[in-house]
């Protein structure tokens, strides 16, 4: 399968495991990712992404979690673990030029908890994908 979307997976360890998400003012709940560009590898894409969405300019790559075919528009998902090079705070806002510009409010969510109501479908689906990879790994 080619991946027609990139996600870094971004993942720190406290009192539980928890990913980087981010509350979009106009769709809710999400973790970052974006179309994978002609000719762009996965992974560039997935940096690029974390750059452009979450303004994490610089990111080491930690290993794969593999491709898999969404539930959504039959968009096919690579997934990335990024380890960004300088410790990130609780929560921040990240102002992105999409749609004329919107504010990013990201936080960390707990890995292993239920998302609430409101996190898209595709979302929750990839929050279970890479619950199931990280669990395996």
């Amino acid at each position: 399968m080619t991946p027609t979307k990139a996600c870094p997976v971004v993942l720190r360890q406290r009192e539980v495991l928890e990913i980087l998400a981010f509350e979009h003012p106009l769709a809710g709940f999400q973790l970052v990712k974006g179309t994978v560009e002609t000719d762009e590898l996965p992974l560039a894409a997935a940096l690029r992404e974390l750059y452009e969405e979450a303004g994490i300019s610089e990111a080491t790559f930690e290993q794969s979690l593999g491709v898999a075919k969404s539930n959504h528009q039959g968009q096919v998902w690579s997934f990335h673990v990024c380890k960004p090079h300088d410790d990130l705070p609780d929560t921040w806002i990240h102002r992105v030029s999409d749609d004329g510009g919107h504010d990013f409010r990201f936080f960390w969510q707990p890995l292993y908890d239920e998302p609430c109501e409101g996190w898209h479908k595709v979302f929750r689906w990839a929050l279970g994908y890479i619950r199931d990879k990280i669990s395996l790994g």
